[in-house]
C-alpha cells in the first residue's frame, strides 16, 4: 500500500501555492498542497501592517487539528511567538532577500522627482522617504498581478516588491533593479520560507529538517531574534537583514523609523555566526540605547492612507 501523501497547508495565493510546490519538490515525497483561506487573505483594507498572525492563524489551526501535516509560510509572515505545540521545523535555501523596483528607472537616483510609488510596506515607505523625501509613496494592496496591472494602467510610476516573490512567480523580468540592503534594509525573514510542524510529530518534523539550509536557518534566526528583542510589531517600520561573512562571522543590519521618513536609526553589528540570537540581542541593545523604543512606539500611532 503506497504511503499517504504529505499534506502541505498554505495560503491560496499564487505566490503561496508556488512556494508550497517548491517545498513539495524539495521533500521528494508525494505531497498534496492544501490551500487554506486565512484572515489575511480576507482583509483587503485597514491600515498597513496589522496583526501578522492573520496570515498563518488558520494554517496553524489546521496543523493542530491534524488536517495538514506541515504548514508552509513566507517566513516574514510568521510571528516571533509561535502557537503552543508548534515549531518551525524547516527553513529551505533562501531566495533573493532584496527589495526590487519595478518601473522605468535603473537606480534609486534615476527615479523621477515626485514619482508616485506604490508599496504595501511601512518599512519600505519609511526608508524610501528617508532617502528620497520628494517621492509620493502610496499604499497599494493586492496580489502581484494586481499591483503590476495598476502600474501598467498608469496609476503608479513605479512599485517596490520583494524580489523573491517575483522570482518565485516567474516574473523576474519585471525587475528594473534590486535595491541595496544598505539603502533599503529588507524585512525580517524576507526571501525565506518557514515550514511549521507539530512539536510531537517526529516524522514530519524530520522531513522538514531534511531540507533545511543551515545558512538560511541561521540568518532567519538572527532576524527573528532581533524582532523579538525589540518587541516590534507589524505596525512598525523595521528592517533586519543578516548575512554570513568570511571567517565564520555574521553581519546583522537593522533599520527602524517613522513611516514618513522624518526620523530613523540604522545600525549593524558583526559577531560569531554560531550565536545568531546573541548577535541580535546585542544589536537590539544598541538600537534601544539610541532611541529605538521611542521611534517604534511613535510609529505605531501614525496613520498611513491606503489605495
Amino acid at each position: 500500500m503506497p504511503p499517504k501523501p504529505i499534506r502541505l497547508g498554505t495560503r491560496g495565493s499564487q505566490l503561496a501555492l508556488a512556494q508550497a510546490r517548491l517545498i513539495s519538490k524539495a521533500i521528494g515525497h508525494t505531497a498534496e498542497v492544501i490551500p487554506i483561506k486565512t484572515s489575511g487573505d480576507q482583509d483587503a483594507g485597514g491600515r498597513p501592517g496589522g496583526d501578522k498572525a492573520r496570515f498563518v492563524r488558520e494554517i496553524e489551526r489546521a496543523l493542530l487539528d491534524r488536517n495538514v501535516d506541515l504548514g508552509v509560510h513566507s517566513a516574514k509572515d510568521v510571528p516571533t511567538e509561535l502557537v503552543d505545540g508548534l515549531e518551525i521545523a524547516g527553513v529551505p535555501e533562501r531566495e533573493d532577500v532584496r527589495d526590487a523596483y519595478v518601473g522605468e528607472a535603473g537606480s534609486l537616483r534615476d527615479i523621477p522627482e515626485g514619482a508616485r510609488i506604490g508599496t504595501s510596506s511601512l518599512r519600505r515607505r519609511a526608508q524610501l522617504l528617508a532617502l528620497r523625501p520628494d517621492l509620493e509613496i502610496v499604499e497599494l494592496r493586492g496580489n502581484v498581478d494586481t499591483r503590476l496591472g495598476r502600474l501598467e494602467s498608469g496609476d503608479f510610476d513605479g512599485l517596490i516588491l520583494a524580489a523573491a516573490g517575483l522570482r518565485r512567480l516567474g516574473r523576474a523580468d519585471a525587475i528594473s533593479f534590486a535595491l541595496d540592503p544598505r539603502d533599503l534594509t529588507p524585512a525580517p525573514g524576507q526571501g525565506a520560507l518557514a515550514i511549521e510542524a507539530r512539536e510531537s510529530d517526529d516524522r514530519h518534523t524530520a522531513i522538514a529538517e531534511s531540507i533545511t539550509d543551515r545558512n538560511a536557518l541561521a540568518t532567519l534566526s538572527a532576524e527573528r531574534a532581533l524582532v523579538a528583542a525589540l518587541e516590534a510589531s507589524c505596525n512598525t517600520p523595521l528592517g533586519a537583514s543578516a548575512t554570513l561573512e568570511k571567517d565564520d562571522k555574521m553581519r546583522l543590519r537593522a533599520f527602524c523609523g517613522l513611516p514618513d521618513g522624518s526620523e530613523w536609526l540604522r545600525d549593524e553589528l558583526t559577531a560569531d555566526a554560531s550565536e545568531p540570537e546573541a548577535l541580535a540581542r546585542a544589536l537590539a541593545d544598541r538600537l534601544l540605547s539610541a532611541g529605538a523604543r521611542d521611534l517604534l512606539d511613535r510609529a505605531e500611532s501614525m496613520e498611513v492612507g491606503a489605495t
